[in-house]
């Protein structure tokens, strides 16, 4: 590195020098300087943290080329050579919460800034008293809270002022910030001013600013020694920053009658980048030979064709010199169409071009860099922007030496960018073209804050792009691009971003965690500071400054933070409360601030301080004491609450007595830690208010009692069963409860939820069962009858108890205990209820069905005495009475398909249910033996379902599985029985006859002797109308024409319609039968069929006169009648 700190400066013209300017502008400024709060530089580091940032997951690479191309082949392209870049699934940037509302007003543009008026501004509300931008409360903020602090520099901004009244400065034109700050003025001065505010220099002359014009461009190089300064004339200096000598003057670096637009300083001290007005590129390289300072100049980029305007070096932290794409000397370039990187190192080389494609002319093209933790390493990112889509690029070596650039995430904005900015790794602060700031999360392209700064009224380099001091010799569109470039008013480090205004300086910084909570609270937002609040404790906040540690000890200090919001929130709550007008408005208020506190205190697992302080708060008012009892119910639903003190579960079952609210009173008592309660108390109130799920809970699960609960209810449920009467709807409640409760106990689940300790399980079983087979109830009546717990569940619900067994059977493993409870609970139901007469058929038959079906398994251990299936059968099949003819056939139909089949004798069976009238049964059983004529029969017989047997015959006879043998025999069956199938359904008779015996017709007509049933047989068959196709059946005429006399007979007054409608009939044959019942219309319409016009005639006339005679002699009749009266 040049070391000149120490070495002696060239000869300087007195006009040059800085100390006399220096020390009269500090006496004039020391009297009315007030003492400057200090400017605090964060650390670069903490923008690099050890997480893996942030870059998404899927890449593009941009191919990498084999000869790059050379600076001169670029700057021959045309334009309009290179088609637009555009990424795969770009992600949209989400500005669902932005804030659009605006206010037309101009800023008010500095001496160098050009004309700005056309750009519409957003008025911000100043409060000199904070010395911060304060903004409309929107989304974002409620969710993130105020990310950002812009607060202006005073001791700075009023010196800047007060050179320019009392030393003729001249308004400010640039700003560069490091560990110092550097002021550029139209007058040409530099302003030094330390981390104090206290000016420390004034580098420069009037003199020397009438000589080179206004300072345009500024740049402090990495140890901030060096201070380079571009002219609006196109001269550059170089001062030292320790001792305010002026160490180099460039006047030859670039062509003469075009401004500096940038300076920049590369990681290199000895090396430097300008850009001029002209759009070139130029390297500026210092050297010191035998103590003469010079400087060489390079051009990297010719402006003659497509002109540079925005240029921008890699700059490396310390930790950072040594990364392996340092060696390059990276500069990327920002031309009219298209982005450049460059290497300067160890040659110079093109590692990428990137065209802009279509975009409006007048944006301006921005570029940063900032290094990027991606996983494991950490590497450059270049964005770049100009307009509304910014672009990430990803910058590796690799071991080769290449570079390769990747495509990252593309951001999409609803407004033009005039300044892109990292503020750290993962935040970047965007300005658009109304002056607003835009804080954007670049992860996930949220929106975090904006703030608008048009007070600031930012300095614009317009009258550097358009050289207006040297002539204005640019091209048209450089000066359009300068309308809204501000590069030189914009400086970040350290985390800080510098704004130039033209009267003051600001800085915006993020704010730390703890101020963006206290910023919160400040403004009375508790709910927002506390959700915000929780997001740092979770990890899940963006853009978090000021968290370090591990994730224990972040979420342990943000805890101790939010536990003293808490109890804060607690006061005010308490303090505001309404102390008049209803009671309802009071309630509102509290259910509106109380469950924040429950919620907060749970999140935090501070119990502690929820039934403490908090709970002692709330008491203080009943309504509050109130509102926070019911607060906790749905977190003890969910179980996010299961311990909770003596003296709030005494508080708030007496709370849910007052409120009458005993149903959630129940559901809390299931989901709590009962051990700690007065569980006789509890067990009293539960029984006195029907919570029969809380009572058998506590039992369970205080006392580990399983059967007293059982016992409570059985000694309801069971008197008027017993007794031979309707429960009640309250009973019958108890008694599905006591079902459910049975069933949950057997299978190792508690009720009414969760599941018994493993080690419990096979006693709470045992205990159960022991309970059910007892034979006798504890203080049992003499007149009690054997086994009163089964006998009582039996008569209250056969099939459901007998399924809660069935699924205990499942569970039990085949031991020597469990075949023992299983035969001797099937011998007492067997004693109970064959041995007695009050169960009905069906609740006998659900037991055998249920035995059935245990003694059908392959592992059976069952024995139950065949002859018990005997008289079961003929309990059914022989009844007392008629009564429940098919409740008894369903129940035996259910034995045998449940495999009771195999305790009977099949031909016993049959013959029974024959005599019984139990056709489904016979069906079932002619189905086993394949005997599907017989079936028929079955169906035919049954008043219930005779009409199903035409859908039975056509499926035997239509789908494929039943033999040739088979399908005679049953179309046989079906032709004998022909006549009565058409007495049960003529329509669906006549259907199944056009389908399966078309070629009987005939056959089957002559066979009917009831002259009705022929009739309505034929009309099904023949009618279109029915819906049978003609076309499948081929009749004679003379079928057609009996049917036509049958209709004359049966409804005459339907044969003219019906003729419209039939095609096959003989006409005379046909005539003469419609003549013979004096159809005069029908023959009237078939003799004009035939071609008998006059005939069809003489019958329409014959019927007219008689209808004429009749009118007469009807009128004479009441002619006579009247005459008479």
């Amino acid at each position: 590195m040049e070391d000149e700190m120490n070495m002696e400066s060239q000869n300087l013209d007195p006009d040059q020098g800085s100390c006399s300017a220096t020390d009269e502008l500090n006496q004039q400024l020391m009297s009315q300087e007030a003492p400057s709060p200090k400017l605090s530089v964060t650390e670069l580091s903490r923008e690099l943290d050890s997480k893996s940032d942030l870059i998404d997951d899927k890449e593009f690479d941009i191919p990498q080329v084999d000869t790059p191309p050379t600076l001169e082949s670029i700057l021959n392209e045309t334009d309009d050579e290179e088609e637009p870049f555009v990424l795969e699934d770009p992600c949209l940037l989400n500005i669902d919460n932005i804030d659009t509302h605006s206010y037309d007003t101009s800023s008010v543009a500095s001496s160098d800034s050009g004309d700005r008026t056309h750009l519409k501004r957003q008025k911000a509300i100043w409060h000199p008293q904070s010395m911060v931008w304060k903004k409309k409360l929107h989304d974002s903020f409620s969710v993130h809270g105020s990310v950002i602090r812009v607060s202006l520099l005073k001791g700075i901004s009023a010196q800047i002022a007060s050179a320019a009244a009392k030393v003729d400065a001249g308004l400010p034109t640039a700003i560069a910030a490091s560990s110092l700050i550097a002021v550029g003025t139209s007058h040409g001065l530099a302003l030094i001013f330390d981390p104090n505010q206290a000016l420390r220099l004034c580098l420069g002359s009037t003199a020397v600013g009438a000589q080179y014009g206004a300072i345009s461009a500024l740049s402090i190089n990495n140890d901030c020694s060096r201070l380079l300064c571009g002219f609006a004339k196109g001269q550059i200096t170089m001062w030292d920053l320790a001792s305010g000598k002026l160490l180099r003057s460039i006047t030859d670096a670039h062509p003469p009658g075009t401004a500096i637009l940038h300076i920049k300083f590369t990681d290199d001290p000895t090396l430097a980048i300008c850009n001029d007005s002209g759009g070139s590129v130029f390297e500026l390289s210092f050297k010191r030979v035998m103590g003469v300072r010079t400087c060489e100049s390079r051009c990297l980029f010719s402006g003659s064709k497509g002109e540079v305007c925005c240029i921008e070096p890699l700059h490396a932290k310390a930790e950072l010199r040594d990364h392996p794409i340092t060696q390059y000397s990276l500069l990327a370039m920002a031309s009219l169409t298209k982005i450049l990187v460059i290497g300067l190192k160890p040659s110079l080389k093109v590692w990428m071009t990137f065209p802009y494609g279509r975009m409006d002319p007048s944006s301006v093209p921005l570029l940063a860099w900032h290094f990027v933790a991606v996983q494991t390493s950490v590497n450059p990112v270049l964005a770049f922007c100009r307009g509304d889509v910014v672009h990430f690029l990803l910058v590796k070596r690799d071991e080769s030496g290449a570079i390769h650039v990747t495509k990252q995430k593309q951001l999409h904005l609803h407004y033009d960018l005039i300044n892109f900015t990292w503020i750290n790794s993962r935040t970047v602060v965007l300005l658009d073209s109304v002056e607003k700031l835009h804080v954007i999360d670049r992860q996930t392209q949220e929106e975090l804050e904006t703030v608008e700064i048009s007070e600031v009224q930012l300095v614009y380099n317009s009258s550097h792009f358009k050289s207006l001091a040297t002539g204005g010799n640019v091209s048209q569109a450089l000066a359009l691009v300068g309308e809204k470039a501000c590069y030189q008013s914009i400086s970040n480090c350290g985390g800080q971003i510098f704004y130039l205004g033209t009267k003051s300086v600001h800085v915006m910084t993020l704010r730390s965690w703890r101020e963006r909570i206290d910023h919160l609270l400040k403004q009375e937002c508790l709910n927002e500071a506390l959700a915000l609040a929780w997001s740092f404790h979770e990890g899940k906040a963006k853009a978090v400054v000021g968290l370090s540690g591990d994730e224990h000890k972040r979420k342990a200090v943000v805890a101790d933070r939010m536990v003293e919001i808490l109890i804060h929130y607690a006061d005010r709550t308490m303090k505001k409360c309404p102390d008049q007008g209803k009671i309802q408005v009071m309630e509102q208020y509290f259910q509106d601030m109380v469950p924040v506190i429950v919620d907060y205190c749970l999140l935090l697992q501070r119990m502690d301080l929820l039934f403490s302080q908090m709970y002692d708060k709330m008491r203080e008012n009943s309504v509050a004491k109130g509102v926070f009892l019911e607060c906790l119910e749905p977190y003890i639903l969910s179980d996010k609450l299961v311990g909770i003190t003596a003296q709030i579960m005494k508080d708030l079952l007496l709370h849910f007595q007052d409120k009458n609210l005993m149903a959630n009173m129940e559901a809390c008592i299931v989901h709590m830690d009962v051990t700690s309660l007065d569980i006789q108390q509890v067990v009293l109130m539960c029984w006195e208010n029907h919570l029969y799920d809380a009572m058998i809970y506590v039992y369970n699960s205080g006392m580990n009692d399983f059967i007293t609960p059982m016992e409570k209810l059985f000694k309801v449920i069971a008197p008027p069963l017993a007794a031979g009467k309707s429960l009640s709807d309250e009973q019958v409640i108890m008694g599905n409860k006591l079902l459910v409760y049975i069933s949950c106990s057997l299978a190792g689940r508690a009720y009414p939820l969760g599941n018994i300790p493993e080690d419990l399980v096979p006693l709470v079983k045992n205990q159960v069962f022991e309970f059910l087979i007892r034979l006798h109830s504890a203080e049992a009546p003499v007149d009690e009858e054997v086994y009163p717990y089964v006998r009582t569940l039996l008569h209250f619900d056969t099939r459901e108890f007998l399924n809660v067994l069935a699924l205990t059977f499942e569970d039990f493993k085949n031991d020597k205990q469990a075949v023992e409870y299983q035969q001797r609970i099937v011998d007492i139901l067997l004693k109970v209820m064959v041995e007695n007469s009050d169960f009905t058929p069906s609740q006998v038959g659900c037991l055998f069905t249920f035995l059935a079906r245990q003694l059908a398994k392959p592992n059976n251990t069952l024995f139950v005495n065949r002859t018990l299936f005997d008289q079961v059968l003929e309990f059914l099949c022989s009844p007392d009475d008629d009564s429940r003819h098919s409740e008894r056939q369903q129940v035996l139909l259910e034995l045998l398909q449940a495999g009771g089949i195999v305790q009977f004798e099949e031909s016993k069976l049959i013959q029974m249910a024959e005599k019984a009238e139990f056709y489904q049964i016979c069906e079932f059983m002619y189905e086993r033996e394949h005997c599907y004529d017989k079936i028929i029969d079955c169906y035919l017989r049954d008043p219930l379902r005779k009409e199903e047997v035409f859908g039975y015959i056509h499926n035997i006879l239509s789908i494929p599985g039943y033999s040739a043998e088979e399908k005679q025999s049953v179309w046989q069956k079906a032709m004998k029985h022909i006549e009565e199938l058409l007495s049960v359904s003529p329509s669906k008779a006549a259907d199944m006859i056009s389908v399966h015996f078309s070629d009987q017709i005939e056959q089957i007509i002559q066979t009917l002797q009831d002259q009705h049933l022929l009739f309505q047989f034929l009309k099904s068959l023949l009618d279109p109308r029915e819906g049978i196709n003609q076309d499948l059946l081929q009749l004679s005429p003379s079928v057609t024409e009996q049917f036509i006399e049958l209709l004359c007979q049966y409804e005459p007054d339907q044969v003219l319609e019906t003729l419209q409608f039939l095609e096959v009939y003989r006409l005379e044959e046909t005539i003469q039968a419609v003549q013979k019942y004096q159809l005069h219309e029908a023959s009237s319409y078939l003799l004009e069929k035939k071609g008998d016009i006059h005939g069809a005639f003489l019958v329409m006339l014959e019927k007219w006169q008689s209808l004429a005679k009749v009118k007469e002699a009807t009128t004479a009749f009441l002619g006579n009648r009247s005459i008479l009266w």
